[in-house]
Formats: C-alpha cells, sequence, structure tokens
C-alpha cells in the first residue's frame, strides 16, 4: 500500500506565543516555527491588558488580604 501526500488545513489550530522579540507558532504542544517582530513593535491589546518588555499582562481586581476573613480555624474546618 503506497501512501499519498495530501495537504491539511490547520489554521485554527495553530497558537502563538511571545517568546524573546518572536511569536512561537504550535500546533497543539509541538512547535512547528515562528514569527519574527521587528524592533520597535507596538502590540495593540484590548482594555485590561498590558504588553511591556516581552510579556503580556492582565489587569485584575483580587481581594485585599489586609484584612484576613477567617483565622483560628480547627482541623476539621470550623472557624
Amino acid at each position: 500500500m503506497a501512501l499519498n501526500q495530501q495537504k491539511v488545513e490547520i489554521t485554527d489550530r495553530v497558537t502563538g506565543k511571545l517568546e524573546n522579540g518572536q511569536i512561537r507558532l504550535y500546533l497543539e504542544n509541538e512547535p512547528i516555527g515562528n514569527i519574527q517582530l521587528p524592533e520597535g513593535i507596538q502590540m495593540k491589546l484590548d482594555h485590561h491588558y498590558e504588553a511591556e518588555q516581552n510579556k503580556i499582562y492582565q489587569h485584575v481586581s483580587v481581594p485585599d488580604q489586609s484584612e484576613p476573613r477567617y483565622t483560628d480555624c480547627d482541623e476539621g474546618g470550623w472557624c
């Protein structure tokens, strides 16, 4: 039995991760290539997101840790 080569469209399955000034492309967990980013490129991100020094951050609201809610709990979980 002979095997025939075939071209399969995978665009919607490819993901990219920002790494060291380039976008590494993956198909599932397998690296398949990269996109080189030129120096001084600016990323335009949605509200609550920020790019800084080859990293992407999300601005989130977290509870204030200055007021612990549960203290002096026993091993059974009763406080």
